[in-house]
């Protein structure tokens, strides 16, 4: 990695960087399960995820009694903030912690502004966790990496908002769920979806089939992992219908992956596309259509033009 400034759709080969996000995929879970103690259940798991912002990713604030407070990691600075209600601060400098110390120094931050949370220490939706207080194994920080990947989310982000806007019905923030380390964007189809089978490793299956109670059509990012060693978008539905996997969709790029049952288009074809924002609204909008045609949803009702800055959508 280098330290020059990263283009606006930066490089992030996952073998460049593997270590750091692997560290960093736990020490966002200390902080998610941190908000998952505190905040009231929201459907689909809603009330778990993590925000962009234009440094990074935060909770949101959480309630504290009568308080609040979030918990905020900062790409650019390298830094990661709690802040209060009450005009309480802390701060810890990301680089040169394993997760154990991590985990150690937020819980002590958290315990000095005199906000008491326990947190479930094994990780979620991983291999061979290791419980956090313990984990010395993983301790990389890449801040170059750090910032091409906060490069990476803020531009999936204003791109995931603008394809929101084009749907009437129910359908979710776009935020970034840390067990598996994605941004996604989930559109609803307002109909019910048979029972989840569960099966997610480190998931209990009751979490599972209360994500997915109701029909969907998902969209993500994710840096790569598992079977797909590379940064890549994924679209898929739930319950799939038939027929979904075969459908044609745009770019020529994408493709359907058996293994994962999802289509998945690789980031460098939009990274390195004449127009990536484009090319990106072109895959959601081509695999969502590819679920809502195949399941037979009703798009007359659901769906609306793309919205625009300051003009009021017509009806």
């Amino acid at each position: 990695m280098s330290n020059a400034a990263p283009a606006a759709w930066p490089e992030l080969p996952f073998a460049g960087w593997r270590d750091t996000y692997e560290t960093l995929h736990l020490w966002t879970q200390i902080v998610g399960k941190i908000r998952l103690a505190r905040a009231p259940w929201l459907n689909h798991s809603w009330h778990v995820a993590l925000y962009v912002t234009a440094r990074g990713l935060t909770t949101s604030p959480m309630p504290d009694g009568t308080n609040t407070f979030q918990i905020d990691f900062d790409f650019i600075d390298h830094a990661l903030r709690i802040l209060t209600s009450q005009g309480s601060r802390r701060e810890l400098t990301l680089p040169g912690n394993s997760v154990a110390s991590f985990y150690s120094k937020v819980m002590v931050a958290l315990s000095e502004l005199g906000i008491v949370v326990a947190i479930d220490e094994m990780p979620n939706e991983l291999p061979e966790p290791i419980r956090f207080s313990q984990d010395e194994t993983h301790a990389s920080y890449d801040p170059d990496a750090a910032r091409r990947l906060l490069q990476i989310l803020v531009n999936v982000d204003r791109v995931f908002k603008q394809f929101r806007t084009g749907f009437l019905g129910k359908a979710s923030p776009i935020h970034f769920f840390w067990g598996s380390f994605d941004l996604a964007v989930t559109r609803f189809s307002g109909r019910r979806a048979p029972l989840h089978p569960g099966g997610v490793p480190h998931l209990s299956n009751e979490v599972a089939c209360e994500a997915y109670s109701h029909e969907v059509s998902s969209a993500g990012f994710w840096p790569g992992s598992g079977p797909i060693d590379f940064p890549a978008f994924y679209s898929y539905a739930y319950p799939e219908p038939p027929g979904f996997r075969t459908t044609r969709v745009k770019p020529g790029a994408a493709f359907f992956s058996e293994q994962l049952g999802e289509f998945i288009l690789p980031y460098d074809t939009v990274r390195t596309a004449a127009q990536p924002d484009q090319l990106l609204i072109e895959f959601l909008q081509s695999t969502y259509e590819a679920a809502a045609n195949a399941a037979r949803w009703d798009r007359d009702e659901l769906e609306c033009t793309l919205g625009q800055p300051g003009i009021v959508r017509q009806i």
